[in-house]
């Protein structure tokens, strides 16, 4: 065997190991193609002959196939674009080289023709979901409002040097346009798919009630690529039946696929649903699927070497580090000290003496100057009027509160400050007035309504620092949102306050002989800042009166403070630099601060510049928000000059992008007077308070270095000087020098805090007088924050003193300047490095936003998912935003960030404009975005999720171990390899021989009568009069019985009708179509005795025959029926035109009307020749879709009834209730076979009717006193659904259910555990018992295996191991253990029958509590499928089959399902020890993915729970996808909600990666009757389109 001049059996074993299991590997799909190819070639290449070595290509990144021009060719213009535009990039991330990296990046993108575009999802347009462009947004007009945002929004008019938005538009043809590219290759499966998918690809994808764009139509296919199977699945087209048809769940029919079990192999599923490459030939299956299969050839990051082992105990290993990774060389580091504080002469001891000293020595002095929403002066408040009235605020506070001798406040009480941003004057009359109370000021937010972003967590904060009483202003008062009575609204969350209001009116004058207390600054707290912490939590961070005095010094030092100067801030005055600049230290120093209103920056942009020039403002505090709404209104106002700034404070300079904004605002500005050395940037935190801050330069001194670090080296903590690409680097400013008085050191973030070495990133951890105390009432966080000791790399400590982590992170630079590269609470780990939120925010608004993304606003942020971190991106939509340009930009951000961080996203989400939770001045608030984007509550217009391309850490595919019986498998006794073998039996079936027995238990003596025709007339002649049935209608009365007597002379009309029909002969089959009642009975035993074989058939929906009537027809034409027996009714709608328009009514056979037959005898009753002879046939519908019938024979049906007799203890005197559908399986035989066999009386409650009366049924047991009924799963769903909640009125009409003895559930699945207790639980108030519920199990080729009964020990419960059951394997764990499965035992294994557990491969028998196929021996089980060619394979593989090792004589019948036998603690009712079954599943629906067995009902249960609006889900694979279907039960803007929460809970509970996400209708998922899930039928129904969806995600 030689391959590319190879001789592959040639080779050394290692290498032909590592080939067999790269073809493993790409046989699971967890290789692509390319890597592949790539990985062989290399194994194969030392032994290639002269064959030409291709340089391999770096994983990620594929070389561009196109000249390198191509990607230039397009010439960009720039667009002018309005001021306030709505989709304005964000200048504050600008950066012209990081721009052009990302351009870069994409282009190449763009170039490579293997890259295909991602599909664009599929999303139903309704009247319930809005359009993005009928979102309820203002228009883009509106942006001055109070509801737009701080730090992440954007700027108002378009840059002038913005780059343009040509990228965007010539990227979506070219992306759109290689799906029809690829589908053009010479893979097999294209091609054949191509045939049936050009024709509808069109109507398909521009429907224009169902789909929202385009896509080009696919390439004409090849004249060969029509085929034979094709048109052999074009005649059995009426197989299909269009589910968009079907009404209600409950009226469903069973709906067959097209694959009918026993027909000859050409007919078989194999044939005609795929071709050898799995794709479905008769399907027209969606472009976009095969787009996505596509799009996943991309190759992964990180490689495949990288994948986690599968170890049984821990899920995931932790990987080892790759050795090629960057790591710090340089020596460590050593703290870093800045200059002393300066002690001056004239400096108060306190705060509050510098206001006394300035209001009684300088009271005419301004202190503040407040603005109106215009940027014009409202009023001054002086030194004088800020000292009488926080005099006044402290006296009232104290003395005139409370009542007369009580005193309402205390020195140290803690006080909430609700002010708004405009009314600086109320918060310094406020702060300074609790000051001299020596109250604690507790500064937060106006709350503005009950549903604030963050409001419980102020809450919190309130709570926590024992705040009772909140100080406000009288208009803020009025505008907080009130009860109906008039009282202030109890905010989600927050203590109960008392709101005092301080306006100067409502305070009193202090009487002469008080005066503050003023001492001296000590450790006492001064305020309280509050702190929004990563996960969301608001902290309050405790400054004493020492730290709030050290930090006005240090800042008075640093920047040079001088009595009387001007200070124009524009930051919010309640905390951070706005309070510690703009109304402490200048107080400290009797500055004039102009304080700027965020509400009138929106208005006007260009106010604070205006300030400066008319104040000629010494200092400015701003943030690069600011700088960047300057500079867009610069041209607005020519004559304006910033000469007299000696100091710019850029209060975010930490923000590493803030270079950008720095450099362009000084390019604007410099002709206006600005001077480059007075633009300061500086570091700071809450708890560390000022951590360093660039000194005022001398004029003309040369400006300080960037530094340019690699965005590679920084994501693993390390610094690099970039010499090569510039492009993919972060360009960084320095902050200055550290504080004066304090000391600094960079220690690692994680783990215990070690000094890092001179190269390496950590976090700034400060030690100094002005800092933060401690986090009040937060003990633990406290030290973990405020009492950080450094130690070094012997992990000794440095010193003794504390140091406070800033939450900064950063490097000392050359000269001791400090670098800052992003913050703590803005690092993502992603597979062990570092990315911070800003950089990819940065990256996001290179991509051109201006046709998507309103105002900039983007939220980065990670979630936890599967062990690892994972990036989300949310970004706010424009209204006009089309839905080509949004997945467009979304589709080329997955790009950038791919190539610029070389990370993937895990969701990438669009919300409407304005709809994302904001922070009080308008930013995005970004852990209650998270929180909303977890529990499913985001309400996104578009998303795009990308697992496949993110999550590298799953286990690694599970390779299956070659099968095969060797010598080992050695059956000693009853041992296998060391275990007893797991088998099980009911107790014996013997016959009663004893005639006076016989009677006196009026039963028929089973040895003369062979025959249930027999049973019948023998009961007709013994008891006549005995009601064998009674049938009752919705209002619960019985609208018909039938005696013994009855029944045999209504089948004997049947029968004489059939006899004197002529083309009708003995042993012919005749279908039966009624409605569930006693007609069927009668029909039934009238063909017995006219010799007939009786098929029973569901009969068609009237309201929904397109659905229903193809399979009649269908079973009608599969057994060759002679004759159809039914009601009058239904032979109308048989012959209707309704059904002509559905099936050829030509064709019916003989059609016998029932309804009004003469009264003539059959001239013969027929007596079959031998008991193996066919009894009847038993047609259904199978969970895979496969119509399967089986024969019965005489003996079987006697066999079976005569053990459920046994099993149930069925006589005569004995009552049951039944509510199953009476067509096949045990339904039909309790239904139709039991009551004649056992002489009890069956109560017929038809389903149907239960549905137009839920409580008919459980009536029907109380009123009847019945102690035993059967139902389905369906029957039970329904009464808990419909009924839990109305236990008290059934129990006042009389409802009692302690008469059930048992309640047994009909059905071929794993027992439904949680719905079989929540029934028990619902309805115990009604006297059920908790042991009454059980469950049957059964199968095709034998209808009852096992049934609870009334003698065997209760069903015993055990919990599996997840891990393991996929595995194969059975583990037995606790209750309550992690991935724990609880099983219930399926019920008694019934007289006569022999149960044994085989593997599935080798057909050998299995131990105690292992996992194998459950076969069974029995004389009840079928006889065969019916076949009409004689087929005998499946014939042999299923009934007749041995095992392959220990007992290979016996026959037994393979079930089709999974089980283990555990032999338990109990004893049975021989005394022996009882042997428990347990059903896992069915072998024909489990999914195999990467290696491992999943079962779906796992996996649906995992996505019903996983958000509330999911009604039902099921799942199934196609091409190693997983597919989940959900119904969707809440508002279609729930829809996209799903796909987020559906992904994560499968990918945490069952490590898998779901593929596509379709979101439904309720009723859209088929069940039968049985309330099983078609899945197959389902599949069929996705691939062909039939769906039609609310909305289909092709995760990537």
């Amino acid at each position: 065997m030689a391959e590319h001049g190879v001789d592959l059996s040639a080779l050394p074993k290692e290498i032909r190991e590592h080939l067999a299991e790269l073809d493993l590997e790409l046989s699971e799909g967890d290789i692509t193609q390319k890597g592949y190819e790539k990985k062989r070639a290399k194994l194969l290449a030392p032994f290639l002959v002269q064959s030409p070595v291709v340089p391999a290509k770096s994983p990620g990144r594929t070389t561009a196939s196109t000249p390198s021009s191509s990607g230039s060719s397009t010439r960009h213009r720039r667009t002018p674009h309005p001021r306030h535009g709505g989709g304005t990039r964000d200048d504050r991330y600008r950066s012209d080289i990081h721009t052009e990296a990302v351009q870069a990046a994409l282009a190449k993108h763009e170039d490579e023709e293997e890259k295909l575009a991602p599909p664009m999802p599929t999303k139903r347009r309704s009247t319930y979901m809005p359009s993005p462009a009928k979102a309820q947004t203002p228009p883009d007009s509106s942006s001055s409002s109070e509801e737009d945002d701080d730090d992440e929004d954007s700027g108002d008019i378009l840059s002038p040097d913005s780059a343009p938005d040509g990228a965007a538009q010539g990227s979506s043809s070219t992306s759109s346009s290689s799906a029809s590219s690829t589908l053009s290759s010479d893979q097999c499966s294209q091609t054949q798919l191509q045939t049936h998918t050009h024709s509808h690809s069109h109507s398909h994808m521009a429907g224009p009630s169902t789909h929202t764009h385009a896509q080009p139509p696919l390439p004409p296919p090849p004249p060969h690529s029509q085929s034979h199977p094709v048109a052999l699945t074009e005649t059995l087209g009426h197989v299909r039946i269009d589910l968009g048809a079907v009404g209600q769940r409950m009226s469903r029919v069973d709906r067959p696929s097209n694959t009918i079990r026993g027909m000859t192999h050409v007919q078989g599923r194999g044939t005609i649903m795929e071709t050898a490459d799995g794709v479905p030939v008769s399907s027209r299956v969606s472009t976009k699927i095969q787009q996505l299969l596509n799009t996943l050839k991309r190759p992964k990051r990180p490689p495949l070497s990288e994948y986690f082992m599968d170890d049984q105990e821990e899920i995931v290993e932790v990987p080892q580090p790759d050795p090629s990774i960057p790591r710090p060389e340089g020596r460590q580091t050593i703290p870093v000290k800045g200059e002393p504080l300066g002690v001056v002469s004239n400096w108060p001891p306190s705060l509050q003496a510098a206001l006394a000293r300035w209001g009684a020595t300088q009271s005419k002095s301004p202190a503040l100057t407040a603005l109106d929403i215009t940027g014009k002066p409202l009023y001054t408040l002086t030194y004088g009027k800020l000292w009488s009235r926080s005099l006044k605020l402290a006296y009232t506070l104290l003395h005139k509160l409370g009542a007369k001798n009580e005193q309402l406040l205390k020195p140290k009480d803690r006080v909430a400050l609700v002010y708004p941003n405009s009314d600086p004057g109320m918060f310094w009359v406020a702060f300074y007035g609790c000051l001299l109370a020596e109250l604690i000021p507790v500064p937060i937010e106006v709350p503005l309504s009950r549903k604030d972003a963050g409001s419980s967590q102020v809450g919190f904060l309130l709570g926590n620092c024992g705040v009772s009483l909140a100080l406000t202003s009288e208009v803020c008062l009025k505008g907080l949102p009130k009860t109906p009575t008039g009282e202030i609204l109890q905010f989600k969350g927050w203590p109960p306050l008392k709101w005092v209001v301080t306006d100067p009116k409502y305070l009193t004058k202090p009487s002469k002989d008080w005066q503050p207390h003023i001492p001296t600054a000590n450790t006492d707290p001064s305020y309280i800042e509050y702190r929004v912490s990563k996960e969301g939590t608001v902290m309050g961070v405790a400054i004493s009166k020492v730290a709030m005095l050290t930090h006005c010094q240090a800042l008075t030092q640093a920047c040079n403070y001088c009595e009387g100067e001007i200070l124009v801030s524009v930051l919010d005055f309640k905390k951070d630099m706005g309070l510690w600049h703009g109304v402490l230290t200048s107080v400290m120093n009797r500055i004039h601060t102009i304080s700027v209103p965020y509400s009138v920056m929106k208005a006007c942009p260009l106010s604070w510049v205006q300030r400066v020039h008319i104040h000629k403002a010494r200092v400015a505090v701003v943030k690069c928000r600011d700088l960047h709404w300057a500079m867009m209104s610069h041209r607005e106002q020519r004559d304006i000059s910033l000469a007299s700034l000696r100091m710019l404070i850029v209060a975010d300079g930490a923000n590493p992008w803030s270079v950008s904004s720095c450099d362009a605002f000084l390019n604007i500005f410099q002709s206006h007077g600005l001077k480059p050395e007075v633009i300061c940037p500086c570091a700071s935190s809450a708890e560390a308070m000022t951590v360093a801050i660039r000194r005022p330069g001398v004029p003309g001194s040369p400006l300080p270095a960037r530094a340019v670090l690699p965005l590679s080296g920084l994501s693993h903590g390390v610094i690099r000087v970039n010499t090569e690409d510039k492009k993919t680097a972060l360009t960084v400013q320095d902050v200055g020098h550290v504080m004066p008085g304090a000391l600094m050191c960079i220690v690692k973030p994680d783990g215990p805090p070690m000094l890092c070495k001179t190269d390496e990133i950590g976090e700034l951890v400060v030690n100094s007088r002005a800092g933060g105390t401690l986090y009040y009432g937060l003990p633990g966080l406290t030290k973990n924050t405020f009492e950080v000791i450094p130690v070094n790399a012997s992990g000794a400590p440095i010193g003794e003193i504390p140091f406070v982590r800033s939450g900064l992170l950063g490097f000392v630079g050359p000269g001791s300047l400090i670098f800052v590269v992003g913050k703590t609470e803005g690092l993502m780990m992603v597979s062990g490095r570092r990315h911070n939120a800003d950089d990819l925010v940065a990256t996001a608004l290179a991509v051109e936003p201006i046709k998507t993304v309103y105002r900039g606003r983007i939220a980065v942020f990670s979630v936890g998912v599967f062990y690892d971190e994972r990036i989300v991106i949310i970004a706010e939509q424009r209204p006009d935003a089309s839905e080509e340009d949004s997945f467009q930009w979304m589709s080329r951000v997955l790009q950038a960030i791919d190539s610029i961080h070389q990370v993937g996203l895990y969701c990438l989400a669009l919300v409407p404009a304005n709809t994302l939770p904001k922070t009080p001045l308008g930013g995005i608030h970004l852990s209650d975005t998270r929180q909303l984007l977890q529990e499913g509550a985001l309400h996104p217009c578009n998303i795009l999720m990308c697992p496949h391309t993110c999550v590298t850490n799953l286990p690694k595919p599970r390779q299956k171990q070659p099968v095969g019986v060797g010598p080992a498998s050695i059956v000693l006794g009853n041992l296998v390899a060391g275990k007893r073998i797991a088998q099980a039996a009911g107790r014996e079936l013997g016959m009663m021989e004893d005639q006076n027995l016989v009677r006196k238990m009026c039963m028929w003596p089973t040895m003369m009568h062979q025959f249930l025709s027999e049973a019948l007339q023998w009961r007709a002649q013994t008891d006549p009069d005995h009601v064998l049935y009674v049938l009752l209608n919705a209002k619960g009365t019985a609208v018909c019985t039938a005696t013994c007597l009855q029944l045999h002379k209504r089948a004997e009309k049947v029968a004489a009708a059939l006899i004197e029909r002529s083309g009708i002969n003995t042993g012919e089959n005749i279908v039966l179509l009624y409605p569930p009642g006693i007609d069927l009975i009668a029909a039934f035993y009238g063909c017995l005795y006219a010799g007939c074989v009786p098929v029973t058939v569901r009969p068609p929906h009237p309201q929904n025959l397109p659905a229903t009537l193809p399979t009649v027809k269908l079973i009608t034409d599969v057994c060759k029926a002679a004759g159809i027996l039914t009601t009058q009714f239904l032979v109308k709608i048989l012959r209707s035109k309704e059904a002509a328009a559905t099936v050829n009514i030509k064709t019916w056979p003989i059609i016998i009307d029932t309804d009004d037959l003469p009264r003539k005898r059959p001239p013969h009753l027929y007596k079959p020749p031998s008991p193996d002879v066919v009894a009847y046939l038993d047609f259904s519908v199978s969970t895979t879709g496969m119509l399967t019938g089986v024969k019965m024979s005489h003996t079987a049906v006697t066999t079976l009834c005569r053990s459920i007799k046994l099993q149930c203890e069925l006589y005569s005197s004995r009552q049951i209730a039944i509510c199953l559908d009476p067509y096949c399986g045990m339904g039909f035989v309790l239904w139709c076979l039991a009551s004649v066999y056992s002489g009890h009386q069956s109560v017929l409650i038809p389903p149907a009717e239960l549905e137009l009366s839920l409580a008919l049924w459980m009536s029907a047991l109380s009123q009847n006193r019945i102690r035993d009924t059967f139902c389905s799963y369906s029957v039970m769903e329904l009464c808990t659904k419909g009924l839990g909640g109305q236990t008290e009125s059934l129990k006042a009409r009389g409802v009692n259910l302690s008469c059930v003895r048992s309640c047994v559930v009909v059905a071929e699945e794993r027992p439904r555990l949680v719905l079989t207790h929540s029934f028990s639980k619902l309805f115990k108030d009604l006297g059920l018992s908790s042991r009454a519920v059980s469950t049957t199990f059964g199968s095709r080729v034998n209808q009852a295996i096992c049934l609870q009964g009334t003698t065997g020990p209760d069903p015993s419960t055990v919990y599996v191991d997840m891990k393991s059951l996929r595995h194969d394997r059975v583990r037995l764990v606790e209750r309550g253990a992690p991935q724990s499965l609880p099983l219930i035992e399926s019920g008694t294994i019934l007289p006569g029958v022999r149960v044994i557990i085989v593997n599935p491969e080798t057909r050998g028998p299995l131990g105690d509590s292992h996992l194998g196929e459950i076969w069974v021996n029995s004389p009840h089980s079928a006889a065969g499928y019916y076949t009409i060619y004689g087929e005998e394979n499946l014939q042999a593989d299923h009934f007749n089959v041995r095992l392959s090792f220990g007992d290979p004589h016996t026959q037994w019948a393979r079930t089709g399902y999974l089980g283990f036998i555990k032999r338990t603690e109990l004893t049975d009712s021989t005394g022996g020890p009882h042997d428990a079954l347990f059903v896992v599943g069915s072998l024909d629906e489990t999914l195999e993915l990467r290696g491992l067995r999943y079962h779906p009902i796992d996996i649906e249960t995992s996505v019903s729970r996983a958000h509330r609006s999911i009604a039902e889900s099921a799942v199934f694979t196609w091409t190693n996808l997983l597919v989940v279907v959900s119904e969707l039960c809440g508002s279609e803007q729930d829809a996209l909600d799903l796909v987020p929460v559906v992904t994560s809970v499968v990918l945490e509970e069952h490590h898998l990666i779901v593929g596509v996400v379709v979101v439904v209708d309720p009723g859209v998922i088929p069940i039968n009757s049985r309330g099983e899930k078609q899945r197959m039928h389902l599949r069929d129904s996705f691939l062909a389109d039939q769906l039609d969806p609310i909305y289909v995600a092709y995760n990537m």
